[in-house]
């Protein structure tokens, strides 16, 4: 049955790109976008952002995908229409812009009168029940995506779990084609309301944002005392409570979600007392402003930032921790060159890019890396960096 269903996935970006390859194992998938360079690239069967295991998907020319500029041809005969187009926090009105999303569930439920709508796409809590009372339909549902930037993919083909906002027939079933459609074998599919699945995606984010600020912090204990943070961190994470993982020191939390959805979230607290949720988000700021300091401690001419991605095998530099230290550097007075093979631009905010690693590394007398690589290791000694384990 499956083989049949038709989806329609609004958006190439690493939420709808790797939906559309996991669907594609089971469904009829069509790539809706606005950028034909992006259409173009899905057609070629390429993917539209870096992610190891879409790239070999793709490749592998197993997955039943299109792409199309066209809404009416997308939308027309689709089971599914999955939005998964992009919504920026915007500080002006300390919302998510929903623009697109709610462009693209009206072009939706205007051009097919009968596909459930699933919003995927990060939204305030009750903006999914705000579109349904506003287009008088119960066919538009939030499932949130629990996604790492360069493992999209491989997230959702082995999922910690699948949430649905939604209990009629039509949300079970997308729920379970999820299911269908991951190599895991034993998810968790939770189906409850779409405010309480707009919350859980929240609430999810701004607790992962709350450890990164954790172990952020304690770094920073460590660095103004001159103690060893890995040993501090092993000693912690020890105890079964708080566990492994997620706690190798940063610059601080960046990229598609947690700057946004921890001031989404703080935003919908307006009147509610807190006190934790402000303060995970002013602690970003804070270890920012912290690692500048200690940067410029260390009296530099001329520093080189090594990279401006999230993460290894990542191209995303939206919102990266470390953009935000360089521009402390230059408000400092402090010169600063860039490397990062991925801009093809001769400057990047008003510093120079340099692409030659051997001229970067030669041209700085100091490298700010947010996390360490092994082209690096000939240069250590003149590397600042937090990264305690070496990995993400």
């Amino acid at each position: 049955m499956s083989q049949k269903v038709k989806v329609t996935v609004v958006g190439c970006g690493y939420v709808g790109m790797s939906l559309a390859v996991l669907l594609s194992r089971r469904c009829q998938v069509t790539v809706l976008d606005t950028d034909p360079v992006r259409v173009e690239k899905v057609q070629r069967r390429e993917s539209t952002i870096v992610d190891k295991e879409i790239e070999e998907s793709l490749a592998s020319g197993k997955a039943s995908l299109t792409a199309t500029l066209d809404k009416r041809a997308a939308y027309r005969e689709a089971n599914y229409v999955v939005v998964a187009t992009p919504t920026d926090y915007d500080s002006g009105t300390n919302r998510f812009d929903t623009s697109s999303v709610d462009a693209s569930v009206r072009d939706a439920l205007r051009l097919n009168p009968s596909a459930l709508i699933v919003i995927k796409s990060t939204v305030p809590v009750g903006h999914t029940v705000s579109l349904q009372k506003r287009h008088r339909t119960s066919r538009i549902v939030f499932s949130p995506e629990f996604l790492r930037e360069g493992r999209a993919l491989l997230d959702n083909l082995y999922p910690s779990r699948i949430i649905v906002g939604g209990f009629d027939s039509p949300a079970k079933d997308f729920g379970v084609l999820l299911q269908d459609c991951a190599l895991k074998s034993d998810v968790h599919l939770v189906f409850m309301n779409s405010s309480e699945a707009e919350a859980t995606k929240l609430f999810a984010n701004t607790y992962l944002a709350m450890r990164v600020s954790f172990f952020n912090e304690l770094d920073s204990y460590a660095l103004a005392n001159n103690l060893e943070p890995k040993s501090i961190i092993d000693g912690v994470c020890l105890d079964d409570r708080i566990g492994q993982g997620y706690n190798n020191p940063s610059f601080g939390y960046g990229g598609y979600c947690l700057p946004k959805d921890t001031k989404q979230l703080l935003a919908n607290y307006e009147r509610v007392p807190q006190n934790l949720i402000q303060a995970i988000v002013s602690s970003n700021a804070t270890r920012k402003d912290y690692i500048a300091h200690e940067i410029f401690r260390l009296n530099p001419k001329v520093v080189g930032f090594f990279r401006l991605a999230m993460k290894e095998s990542s191209d995303n530099f939206r919102a990266s921790a470390i953009q935000d230290v360089m521009e402390r550097m230059k408000a400092l007075g402090i010169s600063v060159v860039v490397y990062e093979p991925v801009l093809n631009e001769p400057s990047f905010r008003g510093s120079p890019v340099i692409n030659n690693l051997q001229e970067f590394k030669q041209t700085c007398d100091l490298i700010v890396a947010n996390r360490l690589h092994p082209s690096l290791d000939d240069v250590k000694h003149k590397c600042f960096s937090r990264d305690v384990f070496g990995e993400n």
